[in-house]
Protein backbone atom coordinates (compact mmCIF):
# COMPACT_ATOMS: atom_id res chain seq x y z
CA UNK A 1 0.00 0.00 0.00
CA UNK A 2 1.02 3.60 -0.48
CA UNK A 3 2.81 5.45 2.29
CA UNK A 4 1.57 8.87 1.23
CA UNK A 5 -1.92 10.29 0.91
CA UNK A 6 -3.08 10.73 -2.66
CA UNK A 7 -4.02 14.33 -3.26
CA UNK A 8 -5.51 14.10 -6.72
CA UNK A 9 -9.32 13.95 -6.68
CA UNK A 10 -9.45 14.38 -2.92
CA UNK A 11 -12.91 15.22 -1.59
CA UNK A 12 -12.80 16.90 1.82
CA UNK A 13 -16.26 15.50 2.68
CA UNK A 14 -16.93 12.36 0.61
CA UNK A 15 -20.54 11.12 0.45
CA UNK A 16 -20.42 8.15 2.86
CA UNK A 17 -18.60 10.08 5.59
CA UNK A 18 -20.94 13.03 5.06
CA UNK A 19 -24.05 10.88 5.39
CA UNK A 20 -22.68 9.07 8.44
CA UNK A 21 -22.07 12.44 10.10
CA UNK A 22 -25.60 13.58 9.30
CA UNK A 23 -27.21 10.34 10.53
CA UNK A 24 -25.27 10.44 13.80
CA UNK A 25 -26.29 14.03 14.44
CA UNK A 26 -29.94 13.23 13.64
CA UNK A 27 -29.91 10.30 16.07
CA UNK A 28 -28.42 12.54 18.75
CA UNK A 29 -31.11 15.19 18.19
CA UNK A 30 -33.79 12.47 18.30
CA UNK A 31 -32.38 11.32 21.64
CA UNK A 32 -32.59 14.86 23.06
CA UNK A 33 -36.18 15.30 21.85
CA UNK A 34 -37.10 11.81 23.05
CA UNK A 35 -35.88 12.56 26.56
CA UNK A 36 -38.47 15.34 26.80
CA UNK A 37 -41.19 12.75 26.12
CA UNK A 38 -39.69 10.12 28.41
CA UNK A 39 -38.39 7.91 25.58
CA UNK A 40 -35.34 5.81 26.36
CA UNK A 41 -33.73 5.59 22.91
CA UNK A 42 -30.43 4.40 24.41
CA UNK A 43 -32.30 1.47 25.92
CA UNK A 44 -34.08 0.64 22.66
CA UNK A 45 -31.25 1.27 20.19
CA UNK A 46 -28.14 0.71 22.33
CA UNK A 47 -26.55 -2.74 22.23
CA UNK A 48 -27.60 -4.98 25.13
CA UNK A 49 -26.13 -8.32 26.10
CA UNK A 50 -27.54 -11.11 23.94
CA UNK A 51 -29.41 -12.90 26.74
CA UNK A 52 -31.01 -9.69 28.11
CA UNK A 53 -34.73 -9.19 27.59
CA UNK A 54 -34.02 -5.72 26.12
CA UNK A 55 -31.75 -7.14 23.39
CA UNK A 56 -32.91 -6.88 19.77
CA UNK A 57 -30.91 -7.89 16.66
CA UNK A 58 -31.02 -4.41 15.13
CA UNK A 59 -29.01 -3.05 18.07
CA UNK A 60 -25.80 -4.43 16.53
CA UNK A 61 -26.18 -1.65 13.97
CA UNK A 62 -28.15 1.08 15.73
CA UNK A 63 -25.84 1.27 18.75
CA UNK A 64 -23.21 2.87 16.50
CA UNK A 65 -25.42 5.90 15.98
CA UNK A 66 -26.22 6.62 19.63
CA UNK A 67 -23.97 8.78 21.85
CA UNK A 68 -23.94 9.66 25.52
CA UNK A 69 -23.45 13.42 25.25
CA UNK A 70 -22.27 16.13 22.88
CA UNK A 71 -18.59 15.57 23.69
CA UNK A 72 -18.91 11.86 22.92
CA UNK A 73 -20.57 12.67 19.59
CA UNK A 74 -18.17 15.48 18.66
CA UNK A 75 -14.92 13.58 19.16
CA UNK A 76 -16.20 10.48 17.36
CA UNK A 77 -17.45 12.51 14.41
CA UNK A 78 -14.30 14.62 14.28
CA UNK A 79 -12.16 11.47 14.11
CA UNK A 80 -14.50 9.92 11.53
CA UNK A 81 -14.10 12.96 9.30
CA UNK A 82 -10.38 13.40 9.97
CA UNK A 83 -9.39 9.83 9.06
CA UNK A 84 -12.47 8.54 7.26
CA UNK A 85 -12.46 11.14 4.48
CA UNK A 86 -8.98 10.08 3.37
CA UNK A 87 -9.78 6.37 3.59
CA UNK A 88 -13.04 6.77 1.65
CA UNK A 89 -11.29 8.80 -1.05
CA UNK A 90 -8.74 6.03 -1.41
CA UNK A 91 -11.11 3.05 -1.29
CA UNK A 92 -14.31 4.47 -2.68
CA UNK A 93 -17.66 4.74 -0.94
CA UNK A 94 -18.86 1.13 -1.27
CA UNK A 95 -15.78 -0.49 0.25
CA UNK A 96 -15.56 2.15 2.98
CA UNK A 97 -19.22 1.68 3.97
CA UNK A 98 -18.81 -2.11 4.17
CA UNK A 99 -15.68 -1.66 6.26
CA UNK A 100 -17.35 0.81 8.62
CA UNK A 101 -20.25 -1.51 9.42
CA UNK A 102 -18.13 -4.66 9.66
CA UNK A 103 -15.77 -3.01 12.17
CA UNK A 104 -18.66 -1.45 14.09
CA UNK A 105 -20.56 -4.73 14.38
CA UNK A 106 -17.33 -6.57 15.13
CA UNK A 107 -16.57 -4.12 17.92
CA UNK A 108 -19.88 -4.92 19.62
CA UNK A 109 -19.35 -8.67 19.24
CA UNK A 110 -15.86 -8.56 20.75
CA UNK A 111 -17.00 -6.36 23.64
CA UNK A 112 -19.73 -8.79 24.67
CA UNK A 113 -17.60 -11.87 24.03
CA UNK A 114 -15.16 -10.50 26.62
CA UNK A 115 -17.98 -9.43 28.93
CA UNK A 116 -19.44 -12.94 28.78
CA UNK A 117 -16.47 -14.23 30.79
CA UNK A 118 -17.77 -12.13 33.69
CA UNK A 119 -21.53 -12.34 33.15
CA UNK A 120 -21.93 -16.06 32.52
CA UNK A 121 -20.36 -17.21 35.84
CA UNK A 122 -22.27 -14.51 37.75
CA UNK A 123 -25.58 -15.54 36.17
CA UNK A 124 -24.80 -19.19 36.92
CA UNK A 125 -24.47 -18.43 40.65
CA UNK A 126 -27.70 -16.42 40.68
CA UNK A 127 -29.54 -19.13 38.72
CA UNK A 128 -28.24 -21.74 41.14
CA UNK A 129 -29.88 -19.86 43.97
CA UNK A 130 -33.15 -19.25 42.09
CA UNK A 131 -33.36 -22.96 41.23
CA UNK A 132 -32.78 -23.96 44.86
CA UNK A 133 -33.22 -21.03 47.29
CA UNK A 134 -31.17 -21.56 50.44
CA UNK A 135 -29.06 -19.53 52.81
CA UNK A 136 -25.94 -21.35 51.58
CA UNK A 137 -26.61 -20.43 47.94
CA UNK A 138 -27.44 -16.90 48.99
CA UNK A 139 -24.06 -16.57 50.69
CA UNK A 140 -22.39 -17.91 47.52
CA UNK A 141 -23.91 -15.00 45.59
CA UNK A 142 -22.67 -12.47 48.12
CA UNK A 143 -19.16 -13.93 47.94
CA UNK A 144 -18.89 -14.11 44.14
CA UNK A 145 -21.04 -11.25 42.83
CA UNK A 146 -20.64 -7.51 43.17
CA UNK A 147 -24.08 -5.91 43.08
CA UNK A 148 -24.51 -2.94 40.76
CA UNK A 149 -27.69 -0.98 41.41
CA UNK A 150 -28.04 2.63 40.32
CA UNK A 151 -29.14 4.81 43.27
CA UNK A 152 -31.27 6.81 40.83
CA UNK A 153 -33.53 3.84 40.06
CA UNK A 154 -35.81 4.88 42.90
CA UNK A 155 -38.05 2.05 44.07
CA UNK A 156 -35.69 -0.65 42.83
CA UNK A 157 -32.79 0.84 44.79
CA UNK A 158 -35.02 0.84 47.86
CA UNK A 159 -35.67 -2.87 47.23
CA UNK A 160 -31.93 -3.41 47.01
CA UNK A 161 -31.41 -1.78 50.41
CA UNK A 162 -34.19 -3.95 51.84
CA UNK A 163 -32.54 -7.03 50.32
CA UNK A 164 -29.24 -6.08 51.98
CA UNK A 165 -30.98 -5.86 55.33
CA UNK A 166 -32.78 -9.17 54.75
CA UNK A 167 -29.50 -10.83 53.78
CA UNK A 168 -27.83 -9.79 57.03
CA UNK A 169 -30.86 -10.85 59.07
CA UNK A 170 -31.22 -14.28 57.47
CA UNK A 171 -27.69 -15.22 58.49
CA UNK A 172 -28.86 -14.76 62.08
CA UNK A 173 -32.24 -16.42 61.39
CA UNK A 174 -31.52 -19.12 58.74
CA UNK A 175 -34.95 -20.71 59.20
CA UNK A 176 -36.88 -17.50 58.49
CA UNK A 177 -38.81 -18.36 55.32
CA UNK A 178 -40.20 -14.83 54.90
CA UNK A 179 -36.68 -13.37 54.72
CA UNK A 180 -35.63 -16.04 52.23
CA UNK A 181 -38.68 -15.32 50.05
CA UNK A 182 -37.88 -11.60 50.18
CA UNK A 183 -34.35 -12.29 48.94
CA UNK A 184 -35.66 -14.61 46.21
CA UNK A 185 -38.15 -12.01 44.99
CA UNK A 186 -35.45 -9.35 44.76
CA UNK A 187 -32.92 -11.60 43.01
CA UNK A 188 -35.52 -12.60 40.41
CA UNK A 189 -35.93 -8.92 39.48
CA UNK A 190 -32.24 -8.17 39.88
CA UNK A 191 -31.25 -10.84 37.34
CA UNK A 192 -33.35 -9.05 34.72
CA UNK A 193 -32.08 -5.63 35.82
CA UNK A 194 -28.41 -6.66 35.80
CA UNK A 195 -28.50 -8.21 32.32
CA UNK A 196 -30.29 -5.18 30.86
CA UNK A 197 -27.88 -2.77 32.58
CA UNK A 198 -25.03 -3.76 30.23
CA UNK A 199 -25.51 -1.58 27.17
CA UNK A 200 -22.99 0.13 24.90
CA UNK A 201 -23.52 3.07 22.58
CA UNK A 202 -21.31 5.08 20.26
CA UNK A 203 -19.42 4.93 16.98
CA UNK A 204 -16.05 4.50 18.72
CA UNK A 205 -15.56 0.87 17.66
CA UNK A 206 -16.08 1.70 13.98
CA UNK A 207 -14.00 4.88 14.33
CA UNK A 208 -11.10 2.89 15.79
CA UNK A 209 -11.47 0.59 12.80
CA UNK A 210 -11.20 3.61 10.49
CA UNK A 211 -8.13 4.79 12.40
CA UNK A 212 -6.58 1.34 11.91
CA UNK A 213 -7.31 1.50 8.17
CA UNK A 214 -5.68 4.93 7.91
CA UNK A 215 -2.58 3.63 9.66
CA UNK A 216 -2.31 0.59 7.40
CA UNK A 217 -2.98 2.49 4.17
CA UNK A 218 -0.79 5.49 4.95
CA UNK A 219 1.66 4.26 7.63
CA UNK A 220 4.20 7.07 7.20
CA UNK A 221 1.76 9.96 7.06
CA UNK A 222 2.23 12.53 9.82
CA UNK A 223 -0.45 12.96 12.45
CA UNK A 224 -0.21 15.77 14.96
CA UNK A 225 -1.00 14.42 18.43
CA UNK A 226 -2.90 17.07 20.39
CA UNK A 227 -2.35 19.26 17.28
CA UNK A 228 1.27 19.76 18.37
CA UNK A 229 3.32 16.54 18.44
CA UNK A 230 4.09 14.98 15.01
CA UNK A 231 3.89 11.19 14.89
CA UNK A 232 3.69 8.73 12.02
CA UNK A 233 0.28 7.11 11.53
CA UNK A 234 1.57 3.58 12.10
CA UNK A 235 3.01 4.48 15.52
CA UNK A 236 -0.12 6.43 16.40
CA UNK A 237 -2.29 3.35 15.70
CA UNK A 238 0.03 1.00 17.61
CA UNK A 239 0.13 3.40 20.56
CA UNK A 240 -3.65 3.71 20.79
CA UNK A 241 -4.16 -0.03 20.31
CA UNK A 242 -1.73 -0.81 23.14
CA UNK A 243 -3.35 1.85 25.33
CA UNK A 244 -6.83 0.40 24.81
CA UNK A 245 -5.52 -3.09 25.62
CA UNK A 246 -3.94 -1.78 28.83
CA UNK A 247 -7.11 0.06 29.84
CA UNK A 248 -9.26 -2.97 29.06
CA UNK A 249 -7.14 -5.42 31.06
CA UNK A 250 -6.65 -3.14 34.06
CA UNK A 251 -10.24 -1.89 34.11
CA UNK A 252 -9.07 1.73 33.90
CA UNK A 253 -11.64 4.36 32.85
CA UNK A 254 -14.70 2.40 33.94
CA UNK A 255 -17.66 3.03 31.67
CA UNK A 256 -15.58 3.06 28.47
CA UNK A 257 -15.85 0.00 26.20
CA UNK A 258 -12.12 -0.48 25.57
CA UNK A 259 -12.51 -3.98 24.19
CA UNK A 260 -15.06 -2.66 21.69
CA UNK A 261 -12.38 -0.26 20.42
CA UNK A 262 -9.93 -3.15 20.12
CA UNK A 263 -12.64 -5.22 18.43
CA UNK A 264 -13.07 -2.57 15.74
CA UNK A 265 -9.32 -2.65 15.08
CA UNK A 266 -9.17 -6.47 15.07
CA UNK A 267 -12.01 -6.81 12.57
CA UNK A 268 -10.40 -4.01 10.55
CA UNK A 269 -7.10 -5.88 10.29
CA UNK A 270 -8.86 -9.09 9.25
CA UNK A 271 -10.94 -7.36 6.57
CA UNK A 272 -8.04 -5.34 5.15
CA UNK A 273 -5.81 -8.44 4.91
CA UNK A 274 -8.66 -10.34 3.26
CA UNK A 275 -9.17 -7.57 0.70
CA UNK A 276 -5.44 -7.32 0.03
CA UNK A 277 -5.31 -11.03 -0.70
CA UNK A 278 -8.34 -10.78 -3.00
CA UNK A 279 -6.83 -7.79 -4.82
CA UNK A 280 -3.54 -9.66 -5.33
CA UNK A 281 -5.35 -12.71 -6.69
CA UNK A 282 -7.39 -10.52 -9.02
CA UNK A 283 -4.30 -8.79 -10.33
CA UNK A 284 -2.55 -12.14 -10.78
CA UNK A 285 -5.45 -13.56 -12.77
CA UNK A 286 -5.62 -10.45 -14.95
CA UNK A 287 -1.88 -10.71 -15.61
CA UNK A 288 -2.26 -14.39 -16.63
CA UNK A 289 -5.03 -13.49 -19.06
CA UNK A 290 -2.58 -11.33 -20.98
Amino acid sequence: MDNDIRVGGFNILPPVVKNLLIINVLFFLAKIVGQKFGWDLDGWLGLHFFTASAYHPWQLVTYMFMHGDFGHLFFNMFALWMFGATVENYWGGKRFLIYYFVTGIGAGLVHYAVLAFTLVPEMAVINQYLDAPSVENLINIAQSHRFHVDPYTGDFYAQFLAFNEAFHQIQLQPDNIDLLNQCTEFLTEYKEYYLNAHVIIGASGAVFGVLLAFGMLFPNSQIYLYFLIPIKAKWFVIFYGALELFYGITGTQEGVAHFAHLGGMIFGIILILLWRNQDRNRQFNQWNEY
